[in-house]
């Protein structure tokens, strides 16, 4: 039996072959693989596609989460408002600056955190907000926004999984002070190993960035701060200006698989399909269902449903089985059960289904198939 995987790299490869091969060996027969005129000219078409006029490259969207809270002086004795519903890299990096996470509970129609929450959660030690872009939905950034502006609070975007997405017209990454981004092979933009990248609207923040991914340096062997070693290289910088020149066609092609998913799915009973938020653009980076739990035993159902999916060859994954507020290393933050019940809740149900821009209708269908099988 074949087996469906969530995403499909090779296929992907297949389309930009020829001209992501002649970028990569123009860099290797460069002999230049650090920095470099490839690497700024990434940063320029990136900066554009978002709509700022900074972008500053660094390693992985975990280093720009971390290099983002230095930047802004956020540190020990501070608290950063986020979701739990969320890869751990998010709070881990507030935590690696030296300040807390303050998780808030999620809107479960869209799994991204809940804008009507943050207010309640800002305290005198409150110094930012990072919103993050889940599976491919913009948060509702207007709303982030003005409680930012009402209480002078920094906002980081964590775009992650939502290069390409937008609301009310801008695109994720040009709303807040800085927008992260990850380049990890299976996102929207993907290279072909780690990366990320850091949006900002001012020139002296993305200075301070560039000073920080260097050691803390602006001039070679003058360090006048305690930074990191944290570059793009010149391959993945040269594969990602290919890539980036077919984002809008992947993305488009991953929103009409997703209305096609609505379609087909709408009928089967005991599931929850995602919800697109009218006012934005939604990318999908993830089409993730929410198979209604059995009371007895939470998430029991949703992993039969995905064990019996492998069973006839498809791959779904679980996007994220233990919220972060519930995570061990987490415990002393004080929040018990209950505490965040929909990020609970939905935490035992979602269920990320296979979904690349190269996937066709009949394998489609075929997911759908097995799903009206199982349910």
């Amino acid at each position: 039996m074949n087996k469906l995987p969530p995403v499909d790299l090779a296929r992907q490869y297949q389309q930009i072959d020829a001209e992501a091969s002649a970028a990569a060996l123009a860099v290797l027969r460069s002999g230049y693989y650090i920095g470099g005129t490839v690497v700024s000219e990434f940063e320029q078409a990136f900066a554009q596609s978002v709509g700022m006029p900074h972008c500053v490259s660094c390693n992985s969207g975990t280093d720009a989460l971390y290099l983002a809270l230095r930047a802004l002086g956020i540190g020990p004795g501070d608290e950063v408002i986020t979701s739990a519903f969320t890869f751990f890299a998010t709070a881990e990096m507030i935590s690696a600056a030296g300040a807390k996470p303050v998780f808030i509970d999620i809107d479960p129609a869209t799994f991204n955190l809940n804008p009507s929450l943050i207010e309640a959660a800002i305290t005198p030690r409150t110094k930012a907000i990072m919103p993050v872009h889940l599976f491919g939905q913009a948060v509702d950034m207007t709303q982030v926004m003005a409680l930012a502006n009402q209480y002078q609070l920094k906002v980081i975007e964590d775009c992650a999984q939502a290069t390409g997405a937008q609301w009310q017209g801008k695109t994720v990454g040009s709303w807040g002070d800085v927008g992260a981004f990850s380049f990890f092979p299976t996102k929207n933009l993907g290279g072909c190993g780690d990366g990320g990248a850091m949006t900002v609207q001012s020139e002296r923040l993305a200075a301070e960035l560039r000073m920080l991914k260097e050691h803390g340096s602006r001039q070679r062997y003058y360090h006048e701060a305690i930074g990191v070693n944290s570059r793009l290289d010149a391959l993945q910088a040269a594969v990602l200006q290919v890539k980036l020149r077919y984002l809008e066609q992947w993305n488009q092609a991953r929103q009409i698989l997703a209305q096609n998913y609505d379609r087909l799915l709408a009928p089967l009973p005991g599931i929850i399909l995602p919800t697109a938020l009218a006012g934005g653009i939604h990318v999908w980076n993830q089409y993730t269902i929410r198979v209604l739990s059995d009371t007895s035993s939470p998430s029991h159902r949703r992993d039969r449903v995905r064990e019996q999916l492998l069973a006839q060859g498809i791959i779904s994954m679980i996007y994220y089985p233990i919220p972060l507020h519930q995570q061990h290393v987490y415990g002393e933050l004080g929040y018990g059960a209950g505490t965040l019940p929909h990020t609970e809740q939905v935490a035992t149900e979602v269920l990320s289904l296979p979904l690349f821009p190269e996937m066709t209708v009949a394998e489609q269908e075929r997911v759908v198939y097995a799903l009206k099988e199982i349910l």
